[in-house]
This record gives C-alpha cells, structure tokens and sequence, in this order.
C-alpha cells in the first residue's frame, strides 16, 4: 500500500513513505538544483584528455565548499569520493582516481550537494576528445530517453509511465536499459521513495501526485542491460564490456507537469560532440 505524508510532518529519515512537498521546499530545491548544475556546466572546461578523474573529484568539491555546499557523496555509506565518474563501460559508481581520460572515452559525471538540508542531485555525460559516433548515438540515445521520462511526469501519472516512455525509446533505437538501478525520492533525504524504474509498464506503480520531488536518471547501454559489481562493491560496470551512459534530473510534480531543478543555466546539458 502506497503511503503518501506531508515531509512537515514525517521524520527525517527514510519511512518507505512519499513526501509531499511544498513551495518553500521548492525554493530550497532551486537554489541547490542550481548549485549542481552550474558545477556540471563548469565541468565542460575541465573534462579533456589528460584530467584525472581525481582531479574532476577535487573541483566538485572546491565548488561546492565556495558556495556552503556538501558533497552527499562523500562519506555516504564508507564511500570516499565527492562524486561518481563512470568511464566508457562503467555504468555508474565509478570511483575517482589518479586515472587520466583518454580522447574517445565517454565519461558521466554524478554530483550530489546538500545546502540547508536539501538535496540537488543530477548527472550528465562528456565526450573526451573527439569520440567515434557509436559513443555520439549513444550519448544522443540516453539523453533522449531522460527527456521522454520527464514528458510523462504530470499529476495522476504513474511510476511505470514514466519507465514505459524511456523503455519503449531506448529499445527502439536497439540499446537496453539497465535494471539493477534506477531513480529515486529526494529533497530532505538522498536516496528516499519512491523508486522510479526506467522500465515497465504504463500505468503501474504509484501515483505522481503534486509536491512529489524525485530524479530520473536511465542507464543505457549499447549492448545487453547486464551489469556486475567490481570487487570494491562500488563499481558497476557492463557484463557484455559494451559502452554504457547516464543522464539524470531532479524535479517536482506540479499542478500541470513538472519542474525541473537541475538544468543547465547555460543550456549545456547535453555536452556537443565531435567525432573521431
């Protein structure tokens, strides 16, 4: 039985419950949505052949700390980083290190800060260099796919429209979709309910109601959705070694759609590409 509380009056905690939000938790959610996407925007400069992806780590943080924001990443659960960076086969959970990009990765990058308690979390992928078309297609596939997600959020929708959208796409263009991980709940607490799964069918799962805060953030890949855990129980990485990528939103449900609280203020979201 689907649950659905006012976050005022539910514990700061995870309940299995569905906060409600409202519109002074909106203005908390723009001001760190905005935070994390101007991070992402910044990163366009920084992501070339060459960088570590410790070096992407350490920026994350550095901007975050110039404008009172916290890492969610860090510490959280024994993990160690700022951030996420998942490179070519690494569908997400990849761990920062003294690693360089090469020209032709693909890389996704996964910010999470926390300002005033509320939480902005979003991801976008990056062209290293000049990368082969594949890697073009797929970026322009997964992209997609988290926009027709989006396109079915409204009032009185459901979870799995939301999953149905961005599984009827991705597998008409002949990539999968991961299963082992999907959206998730967010505001006051990082990961919270409802699961949103990136598959399924049109009219299953709960209801969207007004004042629900979520992301979507569909993991595609070229070749079979299969994914196994690296031995340092972070690191998820495609079975069949095909490429893999992420793109990922935190929004509300309003009155008439959505609010998107991650976008690009520079409308670099989805990074322009060249080709090898």
């Amino acid at each position: 039985m689907v649950s659905y509380v006012n976050y005022k009056n539910a514990p700061v905690k995870y309940t299995g419950q569905i906060r409600i939000y409202d519109e002074e938790a909106f203005i908390g959610m723009r001001k760190i949505g905005r935070i994390a996407a101007e991070c992402l925007d910044a990163l366009v400069d920084i992501v070339k052949p060459g960088v570590t992806t410790q070096e992407i780590d350490d920026f994350v943080f550095a901007f975050g700390a110039d404008r009172d924001a916290l890492p969610a990443d860090l510490n959280y659960r024994g993990y160690t980083k700022s951030c996420c960076t998942s490179i070519n086969h690494v569908v997400c959970h990849g761990i920062p290190e003294n690693k360089q990009l090469h020209a032709g990765d693909i890389v996704n990058v996964d910010v999470t800060f926390i300002k005033d308690g509320w939480h902005g979390d979003t991801s976008r992928m990056y062209p290293v260099g000049p990368i082969k078309r594949a890697s073009e297609r797929l970026l322009e596939v997964t992209h997609e796919s988290l926009m027709r997600g989006i396109a079915a959020v409204k009032p009185g929708a459901t979870v799995g429209d939301i999953g149905a959208a961005i599984q009827r796409y991705a597998e008409s263009e002949r990539c999968s979709v991961v299963r082992d991980f999907c959206g998730h709940g967010v505001g006051l607490i990082f990961h919270d309910a409802p699961n949103i799964l990136h598959y399924g069918n049109p009219g299953e799962g709960p209801e969207l109601r007004e004042g629900m805060i979520f992301t979507i953030e569909p993991m595609i890949n070229l070749g079979k959705p299969g994914v196994k855990i690296l031995n340092d129980g972070w690191t998820a990485v495609t079975r069949d070694r095909s490429l893999s990528a992420q793109y990922e939103h935190t929004m509300a449900v309003t009155k008439d759609g959505c609010e998107i609280f991650t976008l690009s203020q520079n409308n670099t979201y989805y990074v322009p590409v060249t080709h090898s």
